[in-house]
């Protein structure tokens, strides 16, 4: 490959106490000629694709239902088509840790024994400028072997472990929705996802062939097999385009919106020479249900969202036909997250919880998942156990197909079934939360640890969904109080105040506060629903 010309992207300049000193290590010129040229050849499809999802949305308002695609029928009724074998650093993934890419998180995630690192470009991390560049730093040290960090607070050291202990890493880039201001082209900003991916790629895909792994990735907030089949065409021009041979890369897909739920086998069938499996979530899931059917009256209000565990019978429907849809296609099945975050204080709690978490996994491992996520070091041991308890000595139980399992489109959007109702203190509860992580959020933090749980933009996006829906549909709460936005306004203003009392006047004032309880209303109360609250809130980034 030639040298490349100057890029034809303008680099928009932030204030230099949030551009990273060694940021000319990853905006070379032969790497953003690159993003320009994914920008330039893919865009347009993506906004196309952008525009196919309101669409759907409206068909949705329209008929208050989703259905199997009839045009695809025949990729589903063929049982002869396999997605491509697993390379042997995807085998086996039976504990995927997840986390921000953050220097500490970066060595903490790849020491900690799980078998694959979900670095995080997307929901577990706020898109500062600072965060895209420095994460991208952080993930090409790691793979130099030059990162360490010292914890200023603590004066502890971090190091990595030998290459055979460390996970293997899956990056995640932004969802299509999202641009990065930073990054133009003739005066519009790149698609944060083909930033993310693109300087990924460009830097580290024979890095990682050199390693004995690949430049494998997890494909967030995808609607439509549409959408996976731009990316498997990324995918395509990409590894021609540094030369490394087809197949290289490998995609796993959140099937964390309820229209790509009645995709999964056609997002595999795009996908299949780059597949290698499925992720059930949660939160995002949920969110992406009340998205679509927020005005489709009382059959589809849900009630608190820690009311809707994974037990669930729109869920069960969900988790069953993605496990039996990924080993029917020889594809991985992920199981979801496991959000604790254990307190050594409070060992009475912490049991409680660890055995919450062992019960999840179990059912996960029992139901024919290959794998399984958390969100802290301390737990790979437990979520390890669950799968060792099943799998053994194998890699993955691919080879259990579930053909028990009969799912029908209503069951999945059978939200009636539930018999938990909306709640006073749920709607306290969603204010709140909501209101501590945006906060976070515009601090640049997108992994919060809140009351014991880690977590990140779904769980601010459920809990505004959430607010919306109840206040549309006129909810009444056990008390007798009604869902109205007078009442969320007043419950914004006392949660607010019970903050500042507790964490201080001068830690209130350094914050974010009043832009987090201001933004919150915003999109969970005005009557144009935003699609994505990291929307506006970008918008408020440094």
């Amino acid at each position: 490959m030639s040298a490349p010309a100057p890029s034809p992207l303008a680099i928009v300049e932030v204030d230099p106490a949030h551009t990273p000193e060694r940021q000319g290590e990853v905006l070379t010129d032969a790497a953003l000629t690159f993003v320009a040229e994914l920008h330039r050849r893919f865009t347009p499809r993506r906004d196309e694709l952008l525009a196919r999802r309101t669409e759907r949305r409206a068909e949705i308002a329209r008929t208050s239902t989703l259905d199997f695609l009839p045009e695809t029928e025949q990729i589903r009724a063929d049982d002869s088509w396999k997605v491509a074998e697993a390379p042997a650093a995807l085998n086996d993934r039976r504990v995927e840790i997840t986390g921000p890419t953050d220097r500490k998180m970066t060595i903490n995630a790849l020491n900690s024994g799980a078998k694959v690192w979900l670095a995080d470009f997307e929901d577990a991390s706020a898109p500062t400028w600072e965060n895209v560049v420095s994460g991208q730093l952080n993930l090409i040290d790691a793979y130099e072997r030059r990162i360490d960090f010292t914890d200023a607070a603590s004066g502890k050291s971090y190091a990595l472990k030998p290459a055979e202990e460390l996970a293997t890493v899956v990056m995640r880039p932004r969802g299509w929705h999202l641009e990065e201001r930073h990054l133009q082209f003739e005066g519009r900003p790149v698609p944060g996802a083909l930033v993310d991916f693109g300087l990924y790629f460009f830097h580290n895909a024979q890095r990682l062939l050199d390693l004995g792994k690949g430049p494998y990735f997890y494909l967030p907030k995808t609607e439509s097999h549409l959408e996976a089949r731009l990316w498997n065409e990324i995918f395509v021009f990409a590894q021609d385009y540094v030369g490394i041979p087809q197949g290289t890369v490998r995609a796993t897909v959140l099937i964390e919106t309820i229209t790509a739920a009645y995709e999964m086998e056609e997002i595999l069938y795009e996908l299949r020479d780059h597949a290698s499996g499925l992720n059930a979530g949660r939160w995002d899931y949920l969110f992406s249900i009340v998205k679509n059917f927020r005005d489709g009256g009382a059959k589809f209000v849900l009630p608190d969202r820690n009311a809707v565990t994974m037990t669930a019978p729109f869920m069960r429907a969900y988790t069953e036909l993605l496990v039996r849809t990924c080993h029917k296609r020889g594809a991985h099945a992920i199981g979801g997250m496991a959000a604790f975050i254990p307190n050594r204080r409070d060992p009475e709690a912490n049991e409680k919880a660890l055995a919450k978490v062992k019960n999840d996994k179990d059912r996960e491992a029992g139901d024919g998942f290959d794998g399984s996520w958390v969100a802290h070091p301390d737990l790979v041991p437990v979520a390890r156990a669950s799968f060792d308890a099943v799998l053994g000595d194998k890699p993955n139980q691919k080879d259990r197909l579930r053909e028990d399992v009969s799912v029908s489109a209503a069951d999945l959007i059978a939200i009636d079934s539930l018999d938990a109702k909306p709640t006073y203190q749920g709607l306290i509860d969603a204010v709140q939360v909501g209101t501590r992580y945006i906060e976070a959020w515009l601090r640049g933090l997108g992994a919060v640890a809140i009351f014991g749980l880690m977590e990140d933009a779904a769980t601010a996006e459920i809990s505004r969904s959430q607010i919306w829906q109840w206040v549309d549909a006129g909810v009444v709460f056990e008390n007798g109080e009604k869902a109205t936005a007078e009442l969320v306004r007043t419950l914004a203003v006392e949660q607010l105040a019970a903050i500042r009392a507790e964490i201080g006047e001068e830690a209130f004032t350094s914050g974010k506060w009043q832009q987090a309880h201001d933004l919150l209303l915003k999109v969970a109360l005005d009557a144009d629903y935003a699609e994505f609250l990291t929307l506006p809130a970008y918008e408020l980034l440094v």
